[in-house]
This record gives structure tokens, C-alpha cells and sequence, in this order.
């Protein structure tokens, strides 16, 4: 197991009261051990106490040939994984519960504990997890410099006359040529008023002269997410799109000079959305200023307006205000990674937020 990782999450504990924890959530596991296993719907659980009494409980159809710096307990599929469990876990002392266990598993572990008391232990992990360490941010640097490639690569495409779902394709081709095999969430390739509905799903409508079109990207780059948005213009760019677009970034700007240690989570959000709301157009931002960002492109520590937690260095989330006007068929959303320093934040995207128009070459 990583043990810096591992000993701060058993700090953590401590300072919570909370003397032992069972994780099932694999990206969580990934983070302490280095290993991926994704058991489907079969058991797998890391327990840690503060004992140091740490076990993981694994069925026999993931065979490990590699040390994973626990104790293991295998299973299989005859037998309870979960009672096999009960054996180490302390009944009558308070236990950790993460918020991915399905509850198939976790009353099971309640009839057999009956003394105990379950409590939500996903924090004792989240709040770990936020706080970024040196080989992680390098990782992201490096998975947002991909990201600002192909973002480059790409837009010459919006002009080409592909379908949505086209261009949603040539997104995970240009990914691939660059060595990334996953992206970190289905790309968002809309156009006009595709990209004025933020819930819009990406279909088979084809971008038109003085089109708005909204791309936002990400992939894993090992086991790290980016995530990045621009807008760009197809032809031409009217008065008015430049007046939304004006707007959105500097909204995005307001809201990354507000990301730094001290202030909290809602500062970001009502930086970006108070200057949305001034130039009169409050009730056209309709999601939160962003999210947390890391082995998962949206992990815990929200960028909304009634997040009140304190930011610290080493975390990453995205700064990406949008205003959207489905009447006139218009959406802009711009959107950044950031990681906050000592005293503010790098930001992980350094593709230009200049106004772009596509020539149409069909």
C-alpha cells in the first residue's frame, strides 16, 4: 500500500473517531494500493483500523500476483465474503462505512455485528483524496498538456460538416493518437442549440454558418482526468455571441482569481456567478462553477454556491461558468483546471480562451 496515503487516512480517522473503516469504492483502492480491481457485483472491501489490524478481502477470481501491502482474504464464490469479514472487524466499536457498498453487503454486515455502529466514513477517504500529492499533480499537468492537444486538433473539425455524433467520434480518434485510450466522460459536441442546453444529448443535428459550438473534453491519462471546455464559432461570430462569450470568460477568470487557499468553495462559484447575475443574464448560468478532479473526472468537493469548505492547496477542480440562451439557439461554456498553490492557483489549461471562428471547409 502507499503508505504516505495510507498514513493520512489513518490520521484522519483518528481526528474523526473513527477507529475503523471499510473501502469499496475501487478508485479509492487504487489510490492506497496501486491496484485496480473492479469485482462487478461481487465483494471487495479494504478494511483499515487504526491498529494497524488492515485486511482486504478479495474473491479468488482476481488472483494477485503482485504484494499489495495487506493481508489478503480470498473468497470465493460459495462462500460469505462479508462474514469472512465480520472475523477482523471490531464489533462494538464504531465502522466506517463508504458510500459505494452496496447495501446487499452492508446489512449483511449488520446482522452479524450487532453491537457496532455504522456510520458514513466517505469522507475520512474524500477529503484525503482532494488534497493532491506531488506525483498527482504531475499527472494531471500532464493529462491537461494531452487535453490542450487535441482540443487543437479537434476544432478545425467542427467546421467540416460532421454530425454531433461525428465529431464526438473524431474526439476519441484524436485521443487515441495521442496515446489516450479512455476519455474521462462521453465528449459534449454541440451545436447552437445543442450547446444551449446543458442537458443536451449529442445526436445527429450538423453545425451551421454563425453556430455556437460547445466542446468539452477529457481523458485519462494514467489513471489521471482532464476535463476542459471552449466555445468556438463556425463562419462567422455575431455582436451577440461576442457579448455572451465576453461575459462567460470573464466569469471564468473572476472565478479561477478566487481559487486559493483560504477561501472557500462557494467564493469560486459566487465569483463567477455574481458577475453572471450583474450583466443580467443569473438565471441563464443553471449548474454549479465546477467540480473536483482527479483519479474521476467529477470526485467529492463540489464548486457550488453552498459548499462552504475551506480550500487548501493541492486541490483541482474546474472553473467553467456558461450562460445559455436556447431561444436564440446560443451557449457558451469555458472551462479550466486549476490546482491551488500556496497563494492562488496554476491553471492546467493553457489553450487560448481568444475568441476562435472556424472556417466552414466542407
Amino acid at each position: 500500500m502507499n503508505e504516505s496515503r495510507v498514513n493520512r487516512v489513518l490520521k484522519s480517522m483518528e481526528e474523526n473517531g473513527i477507529p475503523q473503516v471499510i473501502i469499496s469504492d475501487p478508485n479509492a483502492i487504487f489510490y492506497l494500493t496501486g491496484k485496480w480491481i473492479i469485482p462487478g457485483e461481487r465483494l471487495l472491501a479494504l478494511y483499515l483500523n487504526t491498529n494497524g489490524n488492515h485486511k482486504i478481502v478479495i474473491n479468488e477470481l482476481f488472483p494477485q500476483e503482485e504484494d499489495l501491502g495487506v493481508d489478503i482474504l480470498w473468497y470465493n464464490d460459495i462462500q460469505d465474503g462479508v462474514e469472512i469479514l465480520s472475523k477482523y472487524v471490531e464489533d462494538g466499536e464504531i465502522i466506517g462505512i463508504d458510500k459505494t457498498w452496496p447495501s446487499k453487503f452492508l446489512l449483511r454486515l449488520q446482522e452479524l455485528l450487532t453491537n457496532s455502529k455504522f456510520v458514513n466514513g466517505s469522507h475520512i477517504v474524500d477529503h484525503v483524496r482532494m488534497i493532491k500529492d506531488e506525483e498527482e499533480k504531475e499527472l494531471l499537468r500532464e493529462s491537461s498538456r494531452i487535453n490542450d492537444k487535441v482540443m487543437e486538433e479537434l476544432i478545425p473539425w467542427a467546421g467540416k460538416g460532421l454530425t454531433e455524433k461525428e465529431l464526438n467520434a473524431k474526439v476519441r480518434e484524436i485521443y487515441k493518437s495521442h496515446g489516450i485510450e479512455e476519455v474521462s466522460f462521453d465528449p459534449i459536441t454541440a451545436y447552437a442549440k445543442g450547446a444551449a442546453d446543458p442537458h443536451h444529448v449529442t445526436d445527429d443535428t450538423k453545425g451551421k454558418y454563425g453556430d455556437c459550438v460547445i466542446l468539452d473534453i477529457g481523458g485519462f491519462y494514467k489513471n489521471y482526468a482532464s476535463d476542459m471546455t471552449r466555445t468556438v464559432f463556425l463562419g462567422e461570430v455575431s455582436e451577440r455571441q461576442k457579448e455572451i462569450y465576453n461575459i462567460v470568460l470573464e466569469a471564468n477568470l473572476r472565478g479561477i482569481a478566487a481559487a486559493k487557499p483560504g477561501n472557500r468553495m462557494c467564493d469560486v462559484d459566487l465569483a463567477a456567478r455574481n458577475y453572471i447575475e450583474e450583466k443580467g443574464y443569473g438565471k441563464y448560468f443553471t449548474h454549479r462553477t465546477g467540480h473536483s478532479t482527479g483519479l474521476e473526472d467529477h470526485e467529492f468537493g463540489d464548486v457550488s454556491s453552498v459548499n462552504k469548505d475551506i480550500i487548501k492547496p493541492g486541490q483541482c477542480f474546474s472553473v467553467e461558468p456558461g450562460i445559455y440562451l436556447p431561444e436564440e439557439g446560443i451557449g457558451v461554456r469555458i472551462e479550466d483546471l486549476v490546482i491551488t498553490t500556496e497563494d492562488g492557483c496554476e491553471v492546467l489549461n493553457k489553450f487560448t480562451k481568444d475568441i476562435i471562428v472556424v472556417p466552414e471547409s466542407r
